[in-house]
């Protein structure tokens, strides 16, 4: 919120977002064709967007924005004003499945389907208050417990009486997801844990016709994943192991130092070497590969997240080599793009009548959603191709293959 009210002010630039900042080529590259995507498609402007949510804690977004430390004062205070506008809702709230903080700024009902209709009332009276025509819905909250598909997940009626019954095994994510579905919006999962990726709430985005996308963004180690590893595999260079740590100290790092919480980020950290690799084609190559990831809380470290890799290779004859990455990244300047991105092309995509998982979006995911029985692309540069071609679909421009046989025809 602070970086787009940053940026519609001329403060600073949108770094690191494709929707403001990235080009995309059209047609032949003879034909010098390379308008900007927020020039070729008809994307949301960032004077039209207005932000509400909901938090376990009372703070308007610029206190919450000042104690968390991750933007300097001085830009701060240049966007005070709209961000003490933005005050949280009460939230949807179980501290079975995120242990490690509590808050007052919780609802109380009977039962979760009413705490639903207390997020659908809530989606409405915002609409309303902000004269708003469409909205987008993004979990951007702290990590659940690891939790598998139950029974209540098996179908829409199922879902609905779960909530109706207190359900454990329903999540607050699944009722902030339910309650944006039934309200036509689409939704987006940035965090690891089970939330619309299961079968009830994939009809229900199927029925109303919603698109959605998930699942936990992919923004620090395992960014740096899916570039290193296709480079490595692309060149047939094996690979004996890759050992990755972290250590940060914002409020989603205390929340993985509980192992429920650490669980659900682990399961998406450690897929994607493994799809990438792909070590049934190449067992020579991946088939032992040793894979651990840790994650450390460490408050001085703040925001400063700083990850740790280092990578056991092989070449030519099996002589071992090895490449170390210390990555000194932001957590909250990587993602926010991210989520910029991701609410503007989910608007434009049910705008274009798209519905269910968008799998175009696993650009900007650790754990991208797929249909079922498919695996997913983890390999970020054919991540870009897909996006880029479904714009130019959208568009009714040619698919670029990058097979150029016409130009030496």
């Amino acid at each position: 919120m602070a970086g787009i009210e940053a940026v519609k002010r001329g403060l600073a630039q949108p770094i690191g977002s494709l929707t403001q900042l990235a080009a995309i080529r059209l047609g032949k590259r003879t034909d010098g064709r390379s308008p900007y995507i927020r020039d070729f498609v008809p994307l949301a402007s960032l004077n039209d967007l207005v932000f509400g949510g909901w938090d376990i804690y009372e703070d308007n977004a610029y206190e919450a924005a000042k104690e968390a430390k991750v933007l300097e004062r001085d830009l701060l205070e240049q966007v005070r004003e709209p961000l003490e506008a933005v005050k949280p809702m009460q939230a949807v709230f179980d501290p079975a499945y995120v242990k490690r903080i509590n808050g007052p700024n919780v609802k109380q009902a009977p039962n979760n389907m009413d705490k639903a209709r207390m997020l659908m009332d809530d989606i409405k009276r915002f609409q309303a208050e902000n004269d708003v025509s469409r909205t987008v819905m993004i979990w951007c909250g702290s990590t659940e417990v690891f939790h598998k598909p139950a029974e209540c997940h098996r179908s829409i009626e199922a879902f609905e009486t779960g909530l109706c019954t207190n359900d454990p095994e329903i999540a607050p994510s699944q009722i902030y997801a339910y309650a944006a579905l039934q309200s036509g919006i689409p939704f987006a999962n940035g965090a690891p844990n089970l939330t619309t990726d299961t079968p009830a709430l994939l009809q229900l985005a199927r029925d109303r016709n919603i698109p959605i996308c998930g699942k936990d963004f992919k923004t620090g180690q395992t960014f740096m994943k899916t570039l290193i590893a296709p480079g490595l595999k692309a060149r047939m260079l094996g690979m004996n192991g890759w050992f990755s740590t972290n250590i940060l100290g914002n409020r989603d790092g205390e929340v993985l130092e509980d192992p429920g919480s650490f669980k659900s980020k682990e399961e998406t950290k450690l897929s994607v070497l493994e799809y990438i690799l792909q070590p049934e084609l190449y067992p020579s190559l991946y088939k032992d590969v040793y894979h651990a990831v840790r994650i450390n809380y460490y408050p001085p470290r703040g925001d400063a997240k700083e990850g740790w890799d280092n990578i056991d290779i092989f070449g030519w004859l099996g002589y071992p080599m090895q490449i170390k990455i210390d990555f000194l990244c932001r957590d909250s300047i990587l993602a926010a793009p991210l989520v910029l991105d991701l609410v503007l092309f989910l608007d434009l995509a049910q705008r274009a009548g798209m519905r269910g998982i968008q799998e175009w979006l696993s650009f900007y995911f650790k754990a991208p959603m797929t249909a079922e029985g498919l695996y997913p692309e983890h390999d970020i540069f054919i991540q870009l191709m897909k996006l880029k071609n479904t714009l130019r679909w959208m568009g009714g421009e040619d698919l670029i293959t990058h097979l150029g046989l016409e130009y030496y025809d």
